[in-house]
């Protein structure tokens, strides 16, 4: 079994990731491919560090970023989820504490939205094929967002 796969299986990867990367020779290989924010982000969490940890603040700066694609899927007028993104870059930048972030966020969840919206869109779960497009178009947006930050795995 190739390394990377062992390594997946370790870090209990969805069966649908570790499928994707059997594909590949390395995890570089898959990394550099990938078109799944989500799983990006997952991998890259299991791997920063401690809370607070300069490696975490960084991972939620790329989540933020990610979760900005989505707000265009919030009812307009609907500020909370923008809100809970904007306290979560603070609190990576040291400007808020992480009670705080929490407060936000419950209420963009209260909103049926959550500033770690970065892996799929609010519309992308109903059964429509633009639903799917929209789905697939901001999971594959969210993985080049999450190379710029991660270029090396």
């Amino acid at each position: 079994m190739k390394k990377h796969i062992i390594k997946l299986k370790r870090l209990e990867a969805c069966q649908e990731a570790i499928d994707y990367a059997k594909g590949f020779e390395t995890l570089q290989d898959a990394w550099n491919a990938c078109e799944r924010g989500d799983w990006m982000l997952w991998l890259v969490g299991k791997q920063s560090g401690k809370p607070g940890s300069k490696k975490r603040k960084l991972l939620v700066l790329t989540a933020c970023k990610c979760a900005r694609l989505s707000l265009k899927y919030v009812a307009k007028g609907e500020n909370r989820p923008l809100k809970a993104i904007e306290t979560a870059e603070g609190w990576a930048r040291g400007e808020n504490t992480l009670d705080e972030v929490r407060r936000a966020a419950s209420a963009a969840n209260a909103a049926s939205a959550s500033a770690y919206a970065a892996a799929s869109a609010s519309a992308a779960y109903t059964a429509s094929a633009a639903a799917y497009a929209a789905k697939k178009y901001t999971l594959k947006k969210c993985a080049d967002i999450v190379r710029e930050n991660y270029p090396k795995i």
